[in-house]
Parts: structure tokens; C-alpha cells; sequence
């Protein structure tokens, strides 16, 4: 466990390789049975874990969440407020949803916001970060770790931790998180600069796409102004053909009539939202919607290369419907503002086209092209996945859970299910959702964590703890095991620090004649709250680049928060689940 240990600090080699290199120790050693090796690929908690994961991409597909917030954030004028509502909003979808796919949800909100009000980046996204990783701690599949202390309880004591059994805790130090961060964000640097040099490496020329006002719109009779408001500046209508011939430049205040042809110009996630909610037809969507399976199409951004069959050429000419089986959704083309219908369009190289295609023919219709694949950013344009199907499916099985009708890995495994069939995600982007490094990772340490236990590892490291916790109050035993966590995440994976440390925090305190479950809620809470440098979480690392953070920048929010997190959280551990024996 030392070798492993030092490899997870070490950091040369990847998360799941060591994990795998562990588990083969152990059979080598003997210490694991050869029969028993990949049982940790069946355990319940990997399938809780790869489930959660595609549940919460679905949720945040599905836009619901931002349709929800959109009417709200328009009254947000002040850096105050902003953080505030951003925060409170991560940390209560971090409760239902994976933190990571709560956090990813909302930082394009956030980032709207910052270009519309001028409030700085840098004052938003390690807040919300920090607010993503309390909101998880507050339910069992809120995070890993959790679910893997659950697990740990289920191995020792026979019954796992239920759905809300983390709430009385996690409730009190999210809504206590929440009011600081609201305040706390003053500690943080002004990283504006940065932050803007940093998405201007990134950032295309605008996208335009043409779309059609369909009978059934509710923006026919509406004016030009009321559709670009949609997208809050971000949007603009270049041209309008009506009568198929006649064609012009709109004035704000025009209304728009059925079947009117719009040219429109924005980027991907602004032309989305509005072909999403004015229910406007694409006119790639339209042209193919008879020949394409809405519900098993994949949508991706990518270049055309110098040496792509495309220049020169119209999509017709191109043949790249009849041919490739290629929709093309809309194009970008640096330095030039395309005012042209999209089928007269003559691709150059260096054009970044969106296409839809069903998932089978995108990647080879694209190599074949030369057109080159994207993976910066994730597309959504044409894609029609927001629905409120998610959010109930996701709540049904969460009252299953609770109700104790069903356990959770059946209930997440039927959700997963019921999304698949619903076509809410294609079965392509269901397994892309699922971090396959962590299941790995998951699958290796749980043999290798019980081979600890069965050998008496945890005993012998918890009778070296013992010395220390024997000379002080059980409380401080408590609030040593959330400080040892949270020293231990930042070098390890959080589900790696629960899976070596929750069988020593239960061995300790047993040998100490008290209750494990605070010591097990102890690692926890600890493995969760990993609030000082930007490589402990995902979380973390996701906006230290659009933040324009440093190193550094981690501890002015960080350090105090995670002191408020032990203070409160040491006494309401002990409050709900007694130390005594």
C-alpha cells in the first residue's frame, strides 16, 4: 500500500494503471485471491458510480437547469448577488448530480454573465467550483466518496449509509459554505486580464447558421430585438429572406412571419439556445429529416483541412448529404462575416463546420473529407436535447432510493436505462460519459481495500493513529480523520483516499471503544472538501484555466474555507451520530 501510495504521489503514471498494478501485487503476493481479483468490477458501487456519471451528463444535456435559471440571472446586476445565485445553484445541483456535470452546467452561465455585467471571472468560477464539491457531500450519490464510505459501512457493519443519511451534516456546512463564498470572493484576485487572454486563445470567429420560423413558432409575429434577447447580446440576425427571394438586413424592431428564413450569427451554445426555445427549424436538420434517426445523431465541430476535398465546393456539389450522410448545421470562418445562404456557401480550408450525422458514419464521412474533429468544446447545436425528462427520471429513482423500494444500483442502473430508451443520449454519448479511469480505478482498489482489512493493515495503521488519538477527546479524534482526508485528497484521487482510509478510520475507532460511524462520515467529509490546490478535484482544474488562476490563488479561498468545514463539521458529526461505543 506504501508503493501505491507513492505512486499516486509520484504522478508519472496514471490513476487507473497504479490501481491495476496494486491489484496484481496483491495476487502476486498472495494476499488477494486470484478468484476474487476483478470481483470489484461487479461490485454495486462501480455500477452506482458509472450510472450517476450518465445520468448527470443526460441532466446537463437536457439544458433544463439553465432554462430554469435564465429568467433570474437577467435581474443580476451586482458581483454580489451574481456569486451568490451561481453558488447556491451549483451547490443544489451538486446534491442530485455528479459536482463535476453541476459545475460544467453552469460555468457557461457564468461566463455570459461576466461578458454582459463586467464582473470578473475570477470573482465567480473558484466559488462555484468550491460550491459544486459542499453540495456533493449533502446526498449518497452527490460524490464518490460517499458512496464509497457507504460501501466501507455495508463491509464492517452490515448495512451501507442510505440515500440522505449524509444530509443532517452536509446540509449545514453547504448552507453555511454558501453564505461565506457569497462573501468570501473579495479574498480572490482580479484576474480579468488572464482569464480573457486565455479564452482568446480558445475562441472562434462567431458561427452562422440559417434557420427557418416554422408555423408552429411562438416568435411568429415577434420582432428581431425579442429573438436575439434570447441569447442575452450573444446573437445576432444578419439577414431575413422572406418570400424566398426577397432579402434584407433587419431593423430590431421588425416582425417576424412564418416561414421566414433567417440568417443568424453567434457562437454554438448562444444559436442553440435560441433555435432551442424560438423552435426554429436548421436548415441542415430540415433538409435530412427524414433520412436521419433524431435520437441516435451525433454532433461535432471540426476544421477543414488544406488538403480537404470539400474547398471550392457547395455542400450539394460536395455531395455532402447524399454521399457522406453529413448535415451541416453552421460555419465559422475567422475574419469574415458570412452573409450567404448555407447551401451556396464555398467551403475554404481553415472553415470550423458543425455537422450531424448518425454516430456510426461521423467519424469516417470526416476522415474521408480531411475534415479534422474538435474535442475543445462540446457542441450541442441541433441536437434538441433539452427536455425536462432527465430532472423527473433522475427524481424518481432518488425517491425509489429513499423509499427503500429498490437499492441504489438498481434504481440508478433503471434510470440509465429508461434515458437510453426515452433517446434523452445516444448510446455513443452514454459511454462517453462514464469516466472509465475512475472505474477502473474503483474495480482495482476495492479487492486491494479489502485485502487491507483481511490482513490486518488497517489495525496495524490505526494502532500507530492511536498513540495520537488515545491523548485527546474523541471530538478531536473526529475533526483529525477529516484533516488527515483533506491532507491526503490533494495526492491522491478522492475515491483512492476513501478506499485506503475509511477501513483505518473505522479499525481506529474501534480500538478507541467509539462509534465508527463519525469516523467513517469523518473521511467523508474530508475526501470531499479538497479546497486547497487545483489538482485534488476535477472540480478544481476545470476553472483554474477560464479563471486565470495560479497555484496560490487556491488558498486565499480555499484555507478558510476548509477551517469552516472542520470547526462546523467535527460537532454536527458528533451531534448526529454520537461518538459513543
Amino acid at each position: 500500500m506504501a508503493v501505491t501510495i507513492g505512486l499516486f504521489i509520484w504522478g508519472r503514471l496514471p490513476y487507473d494503471l497504479i490501481a491495476l498494478i496494486a491489484l496484481l501485487a496483491g495476487v502476486i503476493i498472495g494476499i488477494i485471491p486470484a478468484a476474487e481479483a476483478f470481483s470489484g468490477f461487479g461490485d454495486d458501487v462501480v455500477i452506482i458510480v458509472a450510472t450517476a456519471l450518465l445520468v448527470s451528463a443526460a441532466v446537463a444535456r437536457s439544458g433544463a437547469v439553465e432554462t430554469a435559471m435564465r429568467p433570474l440571472l437577467r435581474n443580476l446586476k451586482g458581483t454580489q448577488s451574481q456569486v451568490t445565485v451561481l453558488v447556491l445553484a451549483v451547490t443544489a445541483l451538486s446534491m442530485v448530480t455528479k459536482n463535476v456535470g453541476a459545475l460544467a452546467m453552469l460555468m457557461p452561465v457564468a461566463a455570459q454573465l461576466s461578458r454582459r455585467t463586467g464582473t470578473p471571472l475570477s470573482f465567480m468560477l473558484m466559488p462555484m467550483a468550491f460550491g459544486s464539491l459542499i453540495g456533493g457531500i449533502v446526498t449518497l450519490v452527490g460524490t464518490s466518496p460517499n458512496i464509497l464510505v457507504s460501501k466501507v459501512r455495508e463491509d464492517i457493519l452490515g448495512k451501507p449509509f442510505g440515500m440522505f443519511d449524509y444530509a443532517p451534516v452536509g446540509i449545514v456546512i453547504a448552507v453555511l459554505g454558501v453564505v461565506f463564498l457569497s462573501f468570501a470572493y473579495r479574498l480572490l484576485p482580479d484576474r480579468r486580464a488572464a482569464s480573457r487572454s486565455m479564452d482568446a486563445a480558445f475562441t472562434l470567429e462567431e458561427y452562422a447558421t440559417e434557420a427557418r420560423v416554422p408555423e408552429g413558432s411562438p416568435f411568429v409575429g415577434r420582432t428581431v430585438a425579442e429573438l436575439e434577447a434570447l441569447a442575452e447580446g450573444g446573437l445576432r440576425v444578419t439577414t431575413v429572406i422572406r418570400e424566398r427571394f426577397r432579402r434584407h438586413a433587419p431593423r430590431p424592431d421588425e416582425a417576424l412571419a412564418a416561414e421566414d428564413v433567417l440568417l443568424l450569427s453567434g457562437e454554438p451554445e448562444d444559436l442553440e439556445r435560441v433555435v432551442a426555445r424560438a423552435r426554429l427549424r436548421l436548415a441542415g436538420e430540415e433538409v435530412a429529416e427524414d433520412e436521419t434517426d433524431e435520437g441516435e445523431a451525433a454532433v461535432a465541430e471540426g476544421v477543414v483541412t488544406a488538403d480537404s476535398a470539400l474547398i471550392g465546393r457547395t455542400p450539394a456539389e460536395a455531395q455532402l448529404l447524399g454521399r457522406h450522410g453529413l448535415q451541416l448545421l453552421a460555419v465559422s470562418r475567422r475574419g469574415h462575416r458570412l452573409d450567404r445562404r448555407l447551401r451556396r456557401l464555398r467551403f475554404e480550408a481553415g472553415d470550423v463546420l458543425i455537422l450531424k450525422a448518425a454516430p456510426e458514419r461521423l467519424a469516417p464521412s470526416l476522415g474521408e473529407l480531411r475534415v479534422l474533429p474538435l474535442s475543445q468544446r462540446d457542441v450541442a447545436l441541433g441536437s434538441r436535447k433539452r427536455s425536462w425528462i432527465p430532472i423527473l427520471v433522475l427524481a424518481a429513482a432518488m425517491v425509489l432510493v429513499a423509499a427503500h423500494v429498490v437499492p441504489v444500483a438498481v434504481a440508478f442502473a433503471g434510470a440509465a436505462a429508461l434515458m437510453l430508451l426515452l433517446r434523452v443520449m445516444t448510446t455513443e454519448e452514454a459511454y462517453e460519459s462514464i469516466e472509465w479511469p475512475v472505474i477502473v480505478l474503483l474495480a482495482a482498489l476495492i479487492p486491494v481495500s479489502n485485502a487491507i482489512q483481511a490482513t490486518g493493515g488497517s489495525d496495524l495503521i490505526a494502532a500507530g493513529l492511536q498513540r495520537v488519538a488515545g491523548e485527546v477527546p474523541p471530538l478531536a479524534a473526529v475533526a483529525m480523520m477529516i484533516v488527515l482526508a483533506m491532507a491526503v485528497t490533494p495526492f491522491l484521487n478522492n475515491a483512492a483516499t476513501v478506499l485506503v482510509m475509511a477501513p483505518i478510520a473505522a479499525s481506529l475507532a474501534k480500538r478507541l471503544g467509539l462509534n465508527p460511524d463519525p469516523f467513517l462520515m469523518a473521511v467523508a467529509l474530508g475526501a470531499a472538501c479538497d479546497f486547497l490546490t487545483p489538482i485534488g478535484h476535477q472540480c478544481n482544474t476545470l476553472v483554474m484555466g477560464p479563471g486565470g488562476y495560479r497555484f496560490g490563488d487556491y488558498w486565499r479561498l480555499g484555507l478558510p474555507l476548509s477551517i469552516l468545514v472542520v470547526v462546523v463539521g467535527t460537532p454536527m458529526i458528533a451531534l448526529v451520530w454520537g461518538l459513543g461505543g
